[in-house]
């Protein structure tokens, strides 16, 4: 407050100012003051060499906390491995005028729209644009703004995120806007290549924004502050739209002074200046023992990137396994405080988080309201609950006011939960005398044109929270013995990295292929994308895991039943006929995909119309290629369509190196690609780019106007509406490759066996997106590879790298934490129907025969409740939601 220097936030990407002594951001952990030296008074006149320094922090500061003479010091650490995850930098637009970003302030970064959006930015969440603080009505987004070398100054890689953030952007602000938002995408190509993107795209098109494929010749300020945009259609007519705002959609750069920290760590780096890795060692760099991940050796998103974290956490890990646990501090917790016999003391707090919930509801009535509620002792509103500073503080009140039990009315249990309970822990209170309100998934963020029925809605919510938090009781979690070792189902590459990765730490693995051979789809490639030979990577790989004295491999192998659960499975398999019993503590789903069939284009009919893996054969033969005259790709076959809406990710890259090795070898030959949208993302944009200068053509094609494949007279043709002449052009040819849909093959049966969900497509579906994208929500199981999504082969092994840490995580633990919140099932009243059995979906539950009861087994049970549900006579409870903690939920839910 004392500091009388200001300068431009970073954080709000300089559109609002911070002092020189500052808190990065309100969330920052640990949550603590620092000072900007270069923007600090005392530094700046220090280095002017004048006596009369400002210390106005020092004098104001209670503590003694700073001060201004410290110096710097430099450590020496002793360590095994080193992971480097140094992030990426925005692209830097003011380096040409073409977009009008220095002149104009209603011309945004990507970056600052979002801090626009924000409920922690500038203006708290309301969507304004700068110039005049008035809520826009219509916005463009330009794509490919310092990627794709646009105006040749630009990068030449594709920033690979792009398209979908200006896709999300578009959609929040729609729902920011208080009038309805005209957003309007310009585009060259639209990479919506990741899991679920292309629906999310299909989405942003229902819900009105305009995706307008064109290149924009002209952005020009006019009046009110506006932006004229002159733009080429795809038809090559000139267009012009004014709008309120412009939002450059800014790529991704290595971040300043990666060159000079990789160079002294003696790693070598591409052409782009990003850390230089193998297609078949991800995250591994050029010198041994030092790890790359996120954005450092690619533009990748936040998925991949938490995928690669694990991956080099992997990877590091494998080399140290001989030292794990030698320098580990367990975190202990107070012994907690035996609250039976004291009378309910709730304290509740209740999050604005930002504008999330605070934009809708009035959390200071709620607040109000809530003190008037029976057993609250204290109530109190934050910013943001979750955050460190508030942790302590609710720690602190916990102790002052004598509380026993805790509601935070807030954000989702799913995730904020846990954080909230270790604070009840360092508090000394048992972890489930706290219940949680879900005031903004379940209210604000669903009724964001109601805040007077959202704010009624909050008190509701809240009001059932606390009648339930006074009859909570402490539960108890039992710790169990665990089977070091892992199942992993698939012997592709994803299956067999994850398996050698888990051996090398010391784990036993049970590797099953219900095939003849290991080694998956990766047999039928030639290289890489980068132009490394697959075959030698492959076989290097089988080796290995056949020598492993800690894997066994079970070839013709099926699993038929699996029980138990983290820690503690057992399996059946078939093997060959045969009947096995296997003890596991993890398991991992590598099962894979392959090439759709189809039966477009002739494909099956003519022996020239080929798919994948036979135009990688037509390839390998030189003399064949040497007598083609004209060659053409079909991209898209079955994918990003009504029956698969997904783009399967390989194919254009594929086609691009294949239609690249054509013409190395046939520089004569004619070498088209029909595509819908290229996605050569990341660096694979330089063979795009390579493939253009050495002739090959491009012809786009949509979805209403397919390409047509005929033969006339024995001779194959392909008939495609050329989208620059608009009309249709006959192309006579040798060969015809189909880049058809990738699909999941084969796995149906495992998705029941483990309990883990799979998509309308058939891929299995992480626990969460972008946090937790190896996980199932089933504890102890985690998928990679292509039974996920397609992926390429560097993007498999880093997900079966990431699955093998995740794995490793839990076999490492010295036993398993069951939870509290377990079925308890009332001897005394239980009339053994059974019916609790029979709808137990974890095997949970057991029937003694003896005494004509059921019974729970704590290790089994996940909290489900069916079991509670069922019950005809109430004799099975779910501990922490019993029948009178959940009835008097429903009687505060009634006016």
């Amino acid at each position: 407050e004392k500091c009388p220097k200001k300068v431009s936030s970073e954080y709000n990407s300089g559109l609002s100012k911070r002092k020189a002594a500052y808190i990065q951001y309100a969330q920052a952990v640990p949550l603590k003051y620092t000072i900007d030296e270069p923007n600090c008074i005392y530094f700046m006149m220090l280095k002017k060499g004048k006596e009369n320094r400002c210390m106005a922090c020092v004098e104001a500061c209670p503590v003694g906390a700073v001060d201004l003479r410290m110096e710097e010091k430099k450590l020496t650490l002793n360590v095994g491995s080193v992971i480097i995850a140094t992030g990426f930098h925005p692209y830097d637009p003011t380096r040409f005028d073409a977009y009008q970003y220095i002149a104009h302030p209603n011309v945004v970064t990507s970056m600052e729209f979002e801090r626009i959006l924000s409920s922690s930015g500038p203006w708290m969440g309301h969507m304004v644009r700068p110039s005049d603080e008035k809520e826009p009505t219509k916005i463009a987004w330009l794509q490919c703004v310092g990627s794709r070398d646009i105006n040749n100054c630009d990068n030449a890689f594709c920033s690979a995120v792009c398209c979908m953030y200006a896709i999300k952007e578009s959609i929040i602000a729609k729902e920011h806007s208080k009038t309805p938002l005209d957003a309007a995408i310009f585009y060259m190509d639209m990479r919506t290549y990741g899991k679920d993107f292309e629906k999310y795209y299909d989405r942003a098109k229902e819900e009105g924004v305009r995706f307008i494929r064109s290149r924009v010749h002209t952005v020009d300020p006019v009046e009110d502050d506006n932006i004229r945009i002159i733009y080429a259609d795809e038809s090559g007519q000139m267009r012009d739209e004014v709008f309120d705002m412009v939002v450059l959609s800014i790529g991704l750069e290595p971040p300043q002074g990666v060159v000079e920290l990789t160079r002294g760590l003696g790693i070598e780096m591409d052409r782009h200046n990003f850390a230089d890795t193998s297609c078949f060692t991800p995250v591994a760099t050029s010198r041994p023992g030092i790890y790359a991940c996120g954005a450092l050796s690619a533009p990748k998103d936040i998925p991949y990137t938490v995928m690669e974290a694990s991956a080099a956490a992997c990877a590091a890990s494998t080399k140290l396994a001989e030292a794990r646990g030698t320098l580990v501090e367990e975190k202990t917790f107070p012994e907690p405080k035996d609250v039976s016999g004291e009378e309910p003391r709730v304290g509740v707090f209740v999050c604005n988080c930002g504008v999330n919930i605070g934009g809708i509801v009035r959390v200071p009535e709620v607040a109000e309201y809530v003190r008037t509620l029976p057993h609250v002792v204290y109530v109190e509103d934050n910013l943001f609950t979750c955050s460190q500073d508030t942790q302590d503080k609710m720690k602190e009140v916990i102790e002052e006011q004598g509380i026993n039990r805790v509601v935070v009315a807030a954000c989702s249990p799913r995730t904020h939960q846990p954080l909230f309970q270790e604070t009840l822990q360092d508090a000394g209170l048992n972890k489930y005398l706290f219940e949680m309100a879900n005031i903004r998934d379940q209210d604000s963020w669903v009724h964001q044109a109601l805040p007077d029925e959202a704010t009624e809605k909050a008190k509701d919510l809240v009001r059932m929270a606390v009648a339930k938090a006074a009859l909570l009781t402490p539960l108890e979690e039992t710790k169990l013995g665990l089977t070091r070792s892992c199942l992993i189902v698939g012997g592709g590459v994803s299956g067999l990295s994850a398996a050698v990765e888990l051996a090398d730490q010391g784990f036993g693995v049970d590797l099953l292929e219900k095939g003849d051979v290991l080694g998956g789809q990766a047999l039928n490639l030639d290289e890489s994308w980068k132009g490394e030979p697959v075959a030698p990577f492959v076989s290097s790989l089988v080796e290995r895991a056949e020598k492993n004295p800690k894997i066994n491999i079970h070839l013709g192998s099926e699993l038929a039943d699996v029980t138990g659960f983290v820690g503690n499975f057992t399996g059946s398999i078939s093997s060959n006929g045969d009947k096995k019993e296997l003890e596991f503590g993890t398991a991992i789903i590598a099962t894979g995909a392959g090439p759709l069939a189809v039966d477009e284009y002739l494909s099956g009919q003519d022996e020239r119309v080929l798919t994948w893996f036979e135009v990688d054969r037509l390839i390998e033969d030189e003399e064949k290629v040497k007598k083609i005259d004209s060659f053409a790709f079909i991209q898209c076959v079955g994918s990003r369509e009504p029956e698969r809406p997904y783009c399967s990710k390989l194919c254009c890259t594929h086609s691009v190196k294949c239609a690249l090795k054509i013409k190395k070898i046939n520089p004569d030959a004619n070498v088209f690609i029909l595509y819908r949208d290229i996605r050569t993302y990341g660096q694979r944009e330089d063979l795009y780019k390579e493939s253009r200068a050495k002739g090959v053509v491009y012809i786009r094609y949509s979805l209403n106007d397919k390409p047509d494949v005929q033969v006339k007279d024995g001779n194959l043709s392909v008939t495609v509406t050329d989208h620059v002449l608009q009309r249709k052009i006959e192309i006579p040819l040798s060969y015809l490759g189909l880049m058809t849909a990738v699909i999941p093959k084969g796995h149906e049966s495992l998705g029941p066996l483990f309990k883990v969900p799979m998509n309308n497509e058939g891929y299995f579906i992480e626990a969460h997106a972008k946090l937790r994208p190896v996980d199932f929500a089933t504890d102890g199981v985690f998928v990679c590879g292509l039974a996920h999504y397609p992926k390429p082969i560097e993007e498999s092994i880093a997900q079966a790298q990431a699955a093998a840490a995740r794995a490793a995580q839990v076999l490492s633990q010295p036993y398993i934490l069951t939870s509290g919140v377990v079925s308890d099932i009332n001897e005394d009243t239980c009339i053994g129907c059974q019916a609790c059995l029979e709808c137990c979906p974890f095997g949970a539950i057991e029937y003694d025969d003896a005494r004509h009861i059921c019974q729970a087994n704590a290790a089994l049970c996940k909290g489900c409740g069916a079991c509670a549900a069922t019950c005809p006579s109430q004799s099975a409870r779910l501990l922490g939601f019993t029948p009178d903690q959940l009835y008097v939920q429903i009687d505060m839910a009634l006016p």
